[in-house]
C-alpha cells in the first residue's frame, strides 16, 4: 500500500494524488490523441468515434456533478458546481451538436446515449462515476471529477490550437480558457481542504478513485485508435 498522505511531505493533497498516479498521469496528459488533435493531424474517423463515446459519457458526468451539488456543504460550493453544469449542458452541448452535424454523424447515433455501443473504457468510466457519486461522499465525488477535468486542462494547455477544422480548435479551446482553469483550480482547492481531514483508510480509497479515473482517461484515448496504443 502506498504511504499515506503527509502534509510534511506534500504541500497539497492533490499534488500527492497526482504524483502517486504516475506514470499514468503523464500518459494521459501527453497522449498521441491529444498531440495529433493539437496539430490537426488526428484521423477524422478516430475523432468521430471518440466524440460519440464522449457524448455518451457526458450524461454520467452531469449526474456525478448533480450528486456533488447535493453533497456540497455550503451554498457557495453548490453554486460553483451548478455553474459548471450550466457550461456542460449549454456551451459544450452546443459544440457537440454542431460537430456531429459537420461530421455527418446521424442523430440516431448520439441522441440516446444508452443505445450507443459503448467502448469498454466508456462503460468503465460511467460505472466509476456512478459508484463514486452513489456510494461515497463529497470527497469521493471530487476524487473522480477532479482528474477527469484536470487531465483535460493539462493536455489542452500543452498542445497547439489548430485553426481548422473548427471541431478540433473548439475542443481545445473548451479546455484551455481562464474559466475552465479556474474551475479546475477550485476543484483542487476543495479536495486539498477535505483530503487531509480524512482517515488514512479513506484517503487511500480516494486515491484509488483518482488513479482509476486517470487510467481510464488513457484507455479512452487508446480506444479512438481501436485500443492499439
Amino acid at each position: 500500500m502506498t504511504e499515506p498522505f503527509a502534509e510534511s511531505d506534500h504541500d497539497r493533497f492533490t499534488d500527492w494524488l497526482r504524483e502517486r498516479s504516475e506514470p499514468v498521469w503523464s500518459a494521459a496528459t501527453t497522449h498521441r490523441f491529444t498531440r495529433e488533435l493539437g496539430d490537426a493531424t488526428l484521423d477524422e474517423a478516430a475523432f468521430v468515434d471518440y466524440l460519440v463515446q464522449d457524448y455518451a459519457f457526458v450524461g454520467s458526468l452531469v449526474s456525478l456533478v448533480g450528486y456533488g451539488v447535493g453533497q456540497a456543504p455550503t451554498m457557495g460550493q453548490k453554486r460553483r458546481l451548478v455553474e459548471f453544469l450550466d457550461t456542460v449542458t449549454d456551451d459544450e452541448d452546443d459544440y457537440f451538436l454542431r460537430s456531429f452535424e459537420a461530421l455527418d454523424v446521424p442523430p440516431a447515433v448520439y441522441e440516446n446515449p444508452d443505445a450507443v455501443a459503448l467502448a469498454e473504457p466508456t462503460a468503465a468510466m460511467r460505472d466509476l462515476l456512478g459508484r463514486a457519486a452513489t456510494t461515497g461522499g463529497y470527497a469521493e465525488t471530487l476524487a473522480v471529477l477532479l482528474p477527469v477535468e484536470w487531465v483535460y486542462l493539462t493536455w489542452a494547455e500543452s498542445v497547439g490550437t489548430p485553426e481548422e477544422p473548427f471541431y478540433y480548435r473548439e475542443w481545445v479551446e473548451l479546455h484551455d480558457n481562464p474559466e475552465f482553469a479556474a474551475f479546475v483550480g477550485w476543484l483542487r482547492e476543495e479536495l486539498d481542504e477535505v483530503g487531509p481531514t480524512l482517515s488514512p483508510r479513506r484517503q487511500q480509497e480516494v486515491a484509488a478513485l483518482f488513479d482509476r479515473a486517470v487510467s481510464l482517461e488513457v484507455a479512452f484515448f487508446d480506444a479512438a485508435y481501436g485500443g492499439e496504443e
